[in-house]
């Protein structure tokens, strides 16, 4: 052992001592003076309370204009079809969780009990929506979500949207590629639309909001791509805007609407992509591009740091607005080392002074210990058929889309999810803060759902007019393909539960192999602003085992039959926009649901043939499926086979099936064509499509 010398030994001298604690406090001192050392607590994440930026960044708007129509615009060629891949993988955020007991489970006897007899209502209609390659992207996963308006349902997906009839479901148009939005505004927006994308509904101004991130070839993603529509007509005209963000990766935007902002968080990694650099916030104009006048943006804080968990913006739902002046709200997740909290942010910006814009930490509510799921791997969550390495994405280290605000006029909530381990297996953490804007921030209510073995995960939440509260999820297990379901709870049952059970929205057929295990990145519950009470979902599933195949979902159901109570409408904030009020409705009345209209749908297996490189013959069968007690024979036509390939169906018309030969001759150049099957039939005539796709081989 080493011995130590006289100076050494000098160090512990009692002079020494005592000069050194002074030249500390002095040093701690200083720092506070500069203030490098803050006072806020511990546990909290990002800006402390009393923090304003001092590092504002304002952007504008590179390039605005106005589209032409959409229902105008040619929809996207088979020549433009991307290599088949996987879309823009997230790279992984930093995990410090450490895991603890889940004292929130939902209590055993209710699940049994709503397993047994659930009383969560069926859906009102159920249909399919946009199925792979999701228009020109080739790839998995489609990150599906959507929004609902007045008359119309618009779905998107990487990276395509359609619209529907939301009374019936039947497509208004599309499927249209993203990109197509910005034919002729030119640049990466229009060249280089790379998905992630979102559709919104801003009911305070009756308006659409498409968006979807993109970079130059090559390099990272740096720009967002953000186009309002200028009527309540999804298939019309839009204000269209570039924005670039900056250097880094910024990666899975989420966006929401408030009334003086549209805000987007976004998780930042530096340009590779290999090291997380924090969440980051921002702010875009939404009077100016409403107006389809130039737009800026303001971020506060640029990334906030490796260590700070992501977060979601609040996205308002119903009539009544925020009280005035309200700051928009971000909640984080609980991913800390210790003290897990919703991490809760207040964005103050100012459009017209900049340097006025603050982002602080207002509160941080603790959130119950839990498991972390899939901590150390994308591949956890079974699927029936397949092998362990097929497992799917539990995406576990985040907030799941989105973070839904109401001001029921007495308090506020917020609702969202995030998927943990419970039992196990997979399970969807689900809770609802109270008083985000102006406090005292608590947890009303937080509850694990986990009512057998079955994995549920990639939620989504809402709440309707009247306090009652859906989730929809996907579900699966090593003896289930993924399924779509949701679960409710009514606002007057027993709280930190889902007290209505589950149901099924949509049984897939097939599980998915061979996609990287990815497994979308979010999906989307949305309310009806018509009502406030009609629940709007979708998300993913396959039909068959399968690797690039996924199909989608949309189904509306209802958990109250009578029109909400209204709550009182505070002064609204300026904002360009006429500002909804609710309408009184004082003898509540049973809502009957609609019965649906004659209708079909076409569905066409397998989903891919393979010709050889001399030519052949591929053959499929288009099966007709009748709603509504439709009985017309339909008519079928085959669009976007390639040159020298000619198909023919038997029977033409059909009532229930018909099979469709491709003939592929042998000057045919390889490659791979998605095509589109249409039928039209019944009255007055209505028009389904479906798609497949026909692969030429390069060898014999």
């Amino acid at each position: 052992m080493k011995r130590k010398s006289a100076a050494e030994s000098a160090f512990f001298s009692p002079r020494f001592v005592v000069g050194f604690v002074l030249c500390l406090i002095g040093t701690i001192l200083a720092l506070l003076g500069f203030g490098l050392l803050s006072g806020g607590s511990a546990s909290a994440q990002g800006p402390n309370q009393n923090q304003a930026s001092s590092d504002i960044e304002v952007g504008a708007s590179y390039r605005n204009d106005v589209s032409p129509p959409m229902r105008d615009v040619p929809p996207w060629a088979a020549a433009g079809l991307k290599p088949q891949h996987e879309a823009n993988e997230n790279p992984k955020v930093p995990y410090r969780h450490t895991d603890s007991a889940d004292p929130v489970i939902q209590k055993t006897s209710v699940s049994i009990r709503n397993m047994v007899a659930p009383s969560v209502p069926s859906p009102i209609l159920n249909f399919d929506g946009i199925p792979f390659p999701g228009v020109g992207c080739n790839c998995a996963p489609p990150d599906t979500n959507g929004a609902v308006g007045k008359t119309q349902y618009v779905q998107i997906v990487n990276e395509g949207y359609q619209v529907f009839d939301k009374a019936t479901g039947t497509s208004v148009l599309g499927p249209n590629s993203i990109s197509s939005v910005w034919t002729g505004f030119g640049g990466v927006c229009e060249t280089s639309g790379s998905g992630d994308p979102v559709m919104l509904y801003d009911h305070l101004a009756d308006r659409w909001v498409i968006t979807q991130f993109t970079g130059a070839s090559g390099g990272p993603i740096t720009d967002e791509c953000v186009a309002v529509s200028t009527t309540a007509d999804a298939t019309g005209t839009y204000n269209r805007y570039g924005f670039h963000l900056g250097s880094n990766f910024f990666d899975y935007p989420k966006l929401s609407v408030w009334p003086d902002a549209y805000y987007m968080s976004m998780n930042v990694f530096n340009a590779t992509g290999t090291s997380y650099l924090g969440p980051q916030a921002f702010a875009f104009n939404r009077a100016k591009m409403l107006a389809g006048l130039p737009a800026t943006f303001i971020s506060p804080t640029g990334p906030l740091g490796g260590s700070v968990d992501p977060f979601l913006p609040a996205d308002i739902d119903g009539p009544t607005l925020p009280p005035t002046g309200a700051p928009a709200t971000f909640v984080g997740f609980p991913g800390q080392a210790s003290n897990p909290n919703y991490t809760t942010y207040h964005f103050h910006v100012d459009f017209a002074t900049p340097a006025n814009s603050t982002f602080t930490t207002f509160a941080t509510p603790s959130a119950a210990g839990f498991t972390a799921l899939c901590p150390t791997t994308r591949s956890c969550v079974p699927q029936a058929g397949t092998s362990s390495r097929d497992n799917l994405d539990g995406i576990g280290d985040r907030l799941m889309f989105r973070a839904a605000y109401r001001n029921f006029g007495t308090y506020e909530s917020v609702v969202s999810n995030y998927s943990v381990n419970a039992g196990g297996v997979a399970a969807v953490r689900w809770f609802e803060l109270r008083n985000v804007t102006a406090g005292p921030v608590t947890v009303f209510q937080e509850s694990t759902y986990q009512p057998d073995t079955t994995w549920r995960w990639m939620g989504s939440a809402a709440m309707d007019g009247q306090g009652n509260l859906a989730i929809g999820f996907s579900a699966s297990s090593s003896t289930i393909n993924p399924q779509l379901r949701y679960a409710a709870r009514l606002a007057t049952d027993p709280l930190n539960t889902l007290g209505q059970g589950e149901a099924h929205l949509f049984d897939g057929t097939g599980s998915q192999t061979g996609t990287s295990n990815r497994w979308g990145d979010y999906s989307a519950l949305v309310i009806d602003p018509v009502d406030d009470a009609t629940f709007w979902y979708t998300n993913e599933y396959y039909s068959a085992n399968g690797s690039f195949n996924w199909r989608t979902r949309i189904a509306s159901f209802k958990l109250a039959s009578a029109a909400p109570t209204p709550t009182p409408t505070p002064t609204p904030a300026p904002t360009p926009t006429p500002t909804p009020t609710a309408t009184p409705t004082p003898t509540p009345a049973p809502t009957p649901t609609p019965t649906p209209a004659p209708d079909f749908s076409l569905s066409i297996t397998p989903s891919s043939v393979t010709v050889p490189r001399g030519g052949g013959t591929a053959s499929y069968t288009v099966a007709i499926a009748p709603t509504g007690g439709f009985n017309s024979p339909v008519t079928l036509s085959v669009s976007g086979l390639p040159a020298g390939a000619t198909g023919s169906f038997s029977p033409n018309p059909a009532t229930g099936s018909s099979a469709l030969t491709i003939t592929v001759s042998s000057s045919t150049a390889r490659g791979t064509y998605p095509f589109t099957v249409a039928g039209t039939g019944g009255s007055p005539p209505a028009t389904r499509t479906t798609t497949a796709t026909l692969i030429k081989a390069a060898r014999k």
